[in-house]
């Protein structure tokens, strides 16, 4: 018999999250897990068009997953993070005047 692993699946918007726990035969990919755990159909997304990643980690679809694995899949940011730090702090300094 084929040995398993135990993995999770997470993706989360600002409103809600999908957390699956699923348990695939060993040798699955991030492929594999995204389609196994149906968040396309429940979160109603296209996961081919986000990224993905292993605990925070980015990673391709073809990587092999280990037992106790999370897959993320991340949306694309809304903003740029330098751009938007660089707003608050321009904010902060008129605020201040």
């Amino acid at each position: 018999m084929p040995e398993r692993i135990t993995i999770e699946v997470a993706y989360a918007e600002p409103s809600r999250q999908f957390l699956r726990r699923l348990e695939l035969e060993a040798g699955a990919t991030i492929a594999d897990a995204i389609e196994a755990s149906g968040v396309g159909a429940a979160c109603a997304i296209d996961p081919a068009a986000l990224a993905s990643g292993i605990w925070s980690k980015p990673a391709p679809r073809a990587a092999v997953l280990a037992d106790g694995d999370r897959v993320e899949l991340y949306r694309p940011l809304k903003a740029d993070p330098k751009e938007a730090r660089r707003r608050r702090a321009e904010s902060a300094r008129v605020t201040r005047r």
